[in-house]
């Protein structure tokens, strides 16, 4: 294809098309996952975080659902674990989807205690070792997990992608 000028506008809507999401990464002082059951699909296990509203960057998005779902208002420095990039999931979700996970610290008792879920989004919140996360979640899922956490202890981001033929990191 001969390389034609086309005007913003134009231009973009040739381009493939992505949505994106932002989380934050707890863990409790003994450096357990900190993570969300999802009301919409009880096997699912999830930290705090959601979808981008228009205008908002990843960052803005992750303190805002965390608030928004647990009532924990985050005060922290962005520090980004790793990348999420899904690939298009044909009609169900025409579209890629980009995720960013940052670091959200550890979380005291008080804070843990603190936690007030929003029923429509989350059923429980829970805390245990990875190895107890690994009996509980699904392979793929769990992998994820694994690799967000290994990115906060060893300081090197994380960057996987998940296509049809599962993940890749």
């Amino acid at each position: 294809m001969a390389n034609i000028w086309l005007p913003p506008v134009e231009y973009v809507a040739t381009l493939p098309r992505a949505t994106a999401y932002a989380c934050l990464y707890f863990t409790d002082t003994r450096g357990r996952p900190f993570q969300l059951r999802a009301s919409y699909r009880s096997e699912m296990w999830q930290w705090p975080g959601g979808n981008m509203d228009p205008g908002e960057t990843p960052w803005e998005t992750a303190v805002r659902e965390c608030q928004e779902e647990t009532g924990l208002t985050f005060t922290g420095a962005p520090r980004l674990l790793g990348t999420h990039f899904v690939t298009d999931r044909g009609e169900d979700w025409p579209a890629n989807h980009i995720g960013f996970v940052f670091d959200g610290g550890e979380l005291t008792d008080d804070q843990i205690a603190a936690v007030v879920l929003d029923p429509q989004e989350h059923s429980e919140y829970s805390l245990r070792t990875l190895d107890e996360w690994e009996r509980e979640m699904e392979p793929s899922e769990f992998a994820r997990l694994a690799g967000i956490d290994r990115a906060r202890r060893t300081g090197t981001p994380l960057y996987l992608e998940t296509g049809p033929d599962g993940d890749r990191t």
